[in-house]
């Protein structure tokens, strides 16, 4: 089992490796032909539009954990950062197709940590599709180090060989209390298949093609769009190898000659318009296959639309974010089971906290402010609930029930003073 599962990281490892560099905007010119490099003077190395780092950040902006429905989790939450790290987790899944995430316990209690899936790999059931055994691998200067998560025991593996894949020795042996492998694997994808799937894998042709036309552009602009001088009656001139040169340089603005004859001219520069329009219909069909609105590619008109407007556009990638809501949410019901586990010693199954999230639409903070007073007011809903329908957190609920506490006892307090006042003139 532990070869097998080191045998998967390495055979992802070109597709991760490819996935990062789009991500970062660090991939090779596609369309950029060796010889046209050689004749830009290797000016040109690098273009990036990272149309697919758009996509993954403005998905996973709608991706917010704000609390859990068994309020046992999240001082745990917060305790190990998951407020910013579950943010990295949503990315990484949608960028890489999975992530992982940790439960397990320390000295100071439950602890939760994010694992990249270029460090990780998992086996499933094939007729539930749970994680049956896990391992991460990771170097350091003494070499290769795998652990091995399986539903009975957590088995800790060496080598000193950095980037080995076999040759460990066994180091460590720890009893897994969970009865399961604490690692939980987030899988980005609408397929019915183990692996997970890129949110970028749609883009990236399309990317592909926009850095092309892109290119095309910047080299017309340095060749045919800027406008380029001429004159006729001037004698040329030789350098000392005896190669004829223009006596008139490049970057002089004014050019003089004594030849009555001299004549001088300005060809006008290409029109560049039509790489517009293609940029134009790339960035419609990102638009289309991604679920990103137009305003979010730059491609809207001068006037500015409207909130209405806005939120209609913003359709599909609020369905987008809300299907990825309903995946990761299962996922992070599983690694609440475990810190609870952890935290009360008892079986993760008899726990069933859900994450609670923040609404995945555009909406206007007034609109969803009287929403929310008109639902307080009817009585449909409890002041605490409609703080949470307004994005607040469990922490900041918490803070603003405080708050009004103390404020309720100040208003109390002052109104005693006044009634003693009053008792004692009497």
């Amino acid at each position: 089992m532990l070869d097998h599962l080191l045998s998967l990281i390495d055979l992802k490892a070109a597709d991760h490796s490819r996935l990062v560099r789009y991500y970062t905007g660090t991939q090779p010119l596609t369309y950029l032909s060796p010889d046209a490099r050689k004749n830009l003077d290797n000016r040109l190395t690098a273009v990036s539009v990272n149309i697919p780092r758009l996509l993954v950040d403005t998905l996973g902006e709608r991706l917010r954990v704000v609390g859990f429905t068994d309020p046992a989790v999240w001082p745990h939450w917060i305790r190990n950062g998951m407020q910013t790290l579950s943010a990295t987790c949503h990315r990484e899944a949608m960028m890489l197709g999975d992530c992982y995430v940790l439960a397990w316990a320390d000295h100071k209690g439950p602890r939760i940590t994010v694992e990249s899936a270029t460090q990780i790999a998992v086996a499933h059931d094939p007729a539930t599709r749970e994680v049956t055994a896990g391992v991460k691998r990771w170097e350091d200067r003494t070499g290769t180090w795998a652990v091995e998560y399986g539903p009975e025991e957590i088995v800790k593996h060496h080598s000193p060989t950095r980037g080995a894949t076999t040759g460990f020795r066994v180091v460590e042996r720890l009893a897994n209390p969970f009865g399961r492998p604490p690692l939980v694997h987030f899988r980005n994808g609408d397929r019915l298949v183990v692996e997970g799937i890129s949110e970028m894998l749609d883009v990236i042709p399309l990317t592909d093609a926009l850095v092309k036309v892109t290119t095309d552009m910047l080299v017309a602009s340095e060749f045919t769009a800027r406008p380029r001088r001429w004159a006729t009656g001037i004698e040329l001139v030789e350098d000392d190898n005896g190669d004829t040169i223009n006596p008139i340089p490049e970057g002089d603005r004014a050019m003089i000659s004594e030849d009555p004859e001299s004549r001088f001219g300005q060809l006008p520069g290409s029109d560049l318009s039509g790489y517009e329009t293609a940029v134009g219909v790339l960035m419609r069909q990102i638009s289309a296959v991604s679920g990103l609105p137009e305003h979010a590619l730059g491609i809207t008109g001068e006037n500015p639309a409207s909130a209405d407007a806005i939120r209609a556009s913003e359709a599909a990638l609020t369905a987008k974010a809300e299907a990825r809501q309903g995946q990761f949410g299962q996922a992070w019901t599983e690694v609440a089971q475990l810190v609870l586990a952890a935290d009360t010693g008892r079986d993760p199954d008899t726990f069933d906290p859900v994450p609670v999230w923040a609404d995945a639409s555009t909406r206007s903070v007034a609109a969803e402010a009287d929403a929310a007073v008109k639902l307080v007011q009817a009585g449909i809903l409890p002041i605490t609930h409609a703080l949470k329908r307004l994005g607040y957190s469990e922490t900041e609920i918490a803070e603003i029930r405080t708050a009004r506490r103390a404020e309720a006892l100040d208003t109390i307090g002052t109104n005693l003073d006044q009634l003693l006042t009053k008792g004692g003139t009497q």
